[in-house]
């Protein structure tokens, strides 16, 4: 394991000039303290956990200190906000460190979130505050641990600093980590710009960093653009099939790469709702549960257009065609392992929308109501989930067709199903409720229900003695709480 000193930088994204991003230096918030850290995330860099607890720890990651082989980057981009283009966005309170690898040879973008005034603050203060840090590393590392493609969070570093959103609050900073924080908007920036030499710079660099594999195809940018079509498509599905609602999919939010990115008034779903809206400040509810599906390829057609002068557009609607299909098969795969069910049959996407439907009619729980159809064999677990139902002639039905279909399935073992569904239906999800406990404790300046939270969420499908109230469903006022984008 490594101290913290130890670090080796390569910061590849930075060789490649000014162009894409600009020199800026972190600005310090005041009495930095550790809030929270994550022993997985820190094994990353191959960081001793234990150093977390020192010192130079919260130093470093607020803007106190910083290494000799750093070299902190604003990165520009554009993109479309709620479908509409914006030319100039970029890193307007993130700073991309430097690019650390680890002794298996991987590269982490260091991303330290909240570091002051850049270049594209666009008229903002650059910090960002106490809550929406907590809930950010929470997420990241609750996405991770139920096996969704994430960004990833080390740590959130707490202060004394003063910061004003609709209330003064205070500032706080996280580290992100992430193989790369190119965007869909960083590709936009360059091509609504015209900067053709600019834009085939950040290709090649994309390409040669992340996609090696593409560069032995006879086109190179479509087959990346092919890789990043599916990796999309599972992703969005993921999100489906374990009720995430990200909130904001603007293109500067979308990752290359095709993973969780950029945290905002993200939820959870706690009652099965479709239409659930997340953000407060979405009132046309483009970015609502059902509509990620086809904003999905919506962000994927916006990117085609920046991918333009290197893939014909014939090409491009081709592989966007994929989109809708792979994303159908990798959802319907997922619920069908939520359901227990380890062979397809044809009427599997009807049985899985008529329950979703009854779902909705009733307000069942999502998580929970997968979790307890694992508990016993199916004909049991039907009947004691029967009453969460308004429709119960019509859960009837459905529950009969779902018995007589887990046993054609094949496999009648109650022990081997019970272990076999609970792996993939988590007992503990991040429900907004509990990220708003956690971080009204650590408002007033107690950490411990944050790391608590963190250490549970940290290991979703196992059962852990104690930890019984994180499992349950929420109070009323729990399911109705307001997140904005304000952070």
């Amino acid at each position: 394991m490594k101290a913290l000193d130890e670090l080796t930088f390569d910061n590849r994204f930075a060789r490649l000039g000014d162009a894409l991003s600009t020199h800026v230096l972190p600005e310090p918030i005041a009495e930095p303290c550790l809030v929270v850290a994550s022993p997985a995330a820190m094994a990353l860099l191959d960081l001793d956990p234990a150093v977390a607890e020192t010192p130079v720890f919260a130093e470093l990651f607020s803007g106190h200190k910083l290494w000799a082989e750093a070299e902190p980057r604003a990165m520009v981009y554009s993109g479309h906000q709620f479908g509409v283009y914006n030319p100039q966005l970029g890193d307007g309170r993130g700073l991309l460190l430097g690019e650390a690898y680890n002794e298996a040879g991987e590269h982490w973008d260091l991303h330290l979130k909240g570091a002051g005034q850049t270049p594209y603050s666009r008229m903002g203060d650059g910090r960002a505050v106490l809550r929406s840090s907590i809930r950010e590393f929470l997420a990241s590392e609750a996405l991770q641990a139920l096996g969704i493609p994430t960004t990833r969070a080390l740590c959130v570093i707490g202060s004394s600093t003063p910061v004003w959103r609709e209330k003064q609050e205070r500032a706080a900073m996280l580290l992100r980590l992430s193989p790369s924080h190119v965007r869909f908007g960083h590709f936009e920036y360059f091509y609504y710009t015209k900067r053709p030499e600019q834009q085939k710079a950040l290709g090649e660099h994309v390409l040669a960093m992340h996609f090696p594999e593409c560069l032995e195809q006879p086109e190179p940018y479509l087959a990346m653009f092919r890789e990043i079509v599916e990796r999309n498509a599972e992703l969005i599905a993921k999100w489906q099939a374990y009720g995430f609602c990200h909130g904001v999919m603007n293109t500067d939010n979308m990752s290359i790469l095709g993973i969780t990115f950029d945290f905002g008034p993200f939820a959870f779903l706690d009652d099965f709702d479709a239409h659930f809206i997340c953000n407060h400040s979405d009132d046309q509810g483009r970015y609502s549960f059902s509509n990620q599906v086809p904003i999905g390829q919506w962000n994927l057609s916006a990117l085609a257009q920046a991918l333009t002068p290197f893939i014909s557009v014939e090409a491009l609607r081709e592989t966007l065609g994929l989109y809708f299909p792979l994303y159908q098969a990798h959802y319907l795969d997922l619920m069908r392992r939520r359901l227990g069910l380890t062979t397809a049959e044809d009427d599997d996407q009807t049985l899985v929308e008529n329950l979703l439907q009854l779902m909705q009619n009733a307000g069942v729980d999502y998580s929970l109501f997968f979790r307890r159809l694992g508990d016993h064999a199916p004909e049991l677990a039907v009947t004691r989930l029967r009453d969460d139902f308004v429709d119960i002639k019509g859960f009837d039905a459905w529950a009969e067709r779902y018995c007589a279909r887990a046993a054609r399935d094949g496999d009648n073992d109650q022990a081997r199903r019970r272990i076999r569904m609970h792996a993939v239906n988590p007992l503990y999800i991040l429900r907004n409720y509990l990220a708003q406990k956690a971080i009204d404790a650590a408002q007033s300046g107690d950490y411990a229900e944050v790391r608590r939270l963190h250490a549970v969420l940290s290991d979703p499908f196992t059962e852990q003695p104690g930890m019984e109230r994180y499992a349950e469903r929420p109070p009323e006022w729990g399911k109705h709480l307001e997140i904005s984008c304000s952070s």
